[in-house]
């Protein structure tokens, strides 16, 4: 099927205007297209120069530029690297995540250049259903790569579908990028840890290998990657399991409330001071948001953290979760330390582990 084809389907078909991945039967075609490349969270923008200013551009960064949540210092959600659709190589053409943006009423030759790609049926049917705005195309170049069409018939549609769906845009690339990185953390795990989560809370727990067993105790487990280096972040990850009586268990500030009362008495920054335990810095309000690991309810929350002797401190990532069959509330952690350095790429791995944690089917239920 011809992508000219192919868009002028799924215009006919959708109604919501909100996804659309390519026939999956297609894939078998592009074993001969070279692998997908790029870095983690790297995305090429392919907009017509002078569409990219104003409304629009700040509708852009709004999506693929806004600040990861929790932190001290700034840092965006994806690298961003713009193009003009002119300029676009062989070599961009590679790139691991593309996002074309374009207007139909836009005569410019960069947006031109993108709308000849669209059939005119296909722009009949968007001018019918303002509320079309993204086509998704995986391998469209590459093996492993996802292209991503935003458009609008003129400039206000664009900008308005860009912010009403911003979040589903941003969980796209998130969801993507989480599962190319699963792919190397997972390709080998700790079998000792996994026993452990096993033995302690009856979870799946997907630890890499370059993670070691720190301390137990009741209901509780931690694991480090230490040594850190320029190149790599010293991670912590903790997990704890206690009953679940009510969901005010699950109310943000429950939810600090039981991260201090944890850490307080089993984490600490110099394990022969009792004062340099690890808890939330309260001048950086943690952030929150709902979300699902294994198919249950969870509440993420992500923040900075210090030692209570101020010598330490950095972020982390929370994710509280409830298993319905033995009614356990669990408490599962990454923190960074790692002074002077971005700390997005570590922050991905702890989401990447953490969210890879499966419940173990009860033999009884």
């Amino acid at each position: 099927m011809s992508f000219q084809k192919t868009i002028a389907w799924v215009l006919c078909i959708l109604s919501a205007g909100l996804l659309y991945s390519c026939d999956q039967a297609q894939r078998g075609s592009n074993s001969n297209k070279p692998p997908a490349r790029g870095g983690r969270g790297e995305i090429v923008l392919v907009i017509d120069s002078l569409k990219f200013q104003g409304e629009v551009k700040e509708a852009l960064l709004e999506v693929f530029q806004e600040d990861i949540p929790g932190l001290v210092r700034e840092e965006s959600l994806y690298d961003l690297r713009r193009v003009d659709p002119r300029a676009m190589t062989r070599i961009l053409r590679m790139a691991y995540n593309i996002v074309y943006v374009t207007t139909f009423d836009d005569k410019n030759p960069g947006s031109q250049s993108i709308n000849a790609q669209f059939s005119k049926k296909s722009k009949e049917q968007a001018a019918k259903n303002d509320s079309l705005f993204m086509i998704r195309n995986e391998d469209e170049f590459a093996r492993g790569q996802e292209v991503i069409y935003l458009f609008g018939n003129n400039e206000k549609e664009l900008i308005e579908n860009l912010r009403k769906n911003k979040s589903k845009i941003q969980n796209l690339f998130e969801v993507r990028e989480r599962n190319r990185l699963g792919e190397v953390l997972f390709n080998r795990t700790n079998g000792k840890l996994a026993a452990k989560g096993e033995e302690l809370f009856n979870l799946e727990l997907k630890i890499p290998p370059s993670y070691q067993f720190v301390k137990e105790g009741e209901n509780f487990l931690w694991a480090r990657q230490p040594t850190p280096t320029t190149q790599r972040a010293d991670i912590s990850l903790i997990f704890y399991e206690t009953e679940y009586k009510s969901e005010e268990q699950l109310f943000p500030e429950n939810i600090i409330k039981l991260r201090d009362e944890i850490l307080k008495t089993r984490v600490f920054g110099d394990p022969n001071n009792p004062e340099s335990f690890v808890k939330t810095e309260k001048q950086v309000p943690p952030a929150f948001r709902n979300l699902k690991i294994d198919g249950q309810y969870a509440v993420e929350m992500r923040g900075q953290w210090k030692t209570n002797n101020v010598s330490m401190g950095g972020s982390f990532i929370s994710y509280v979760t409830v298993n319905p069959d033995n009614s356990k509330l669990y408490f599962m952690e990454g923190f960074v330390f790692y002074p002077n350095e971005k700390h997005k790429s570590a922050l991905w791995e702890i989401e990447t582990i953490l969210m890879g944690t499966n419940f173990i089917e009860n033999p009884e239920k």
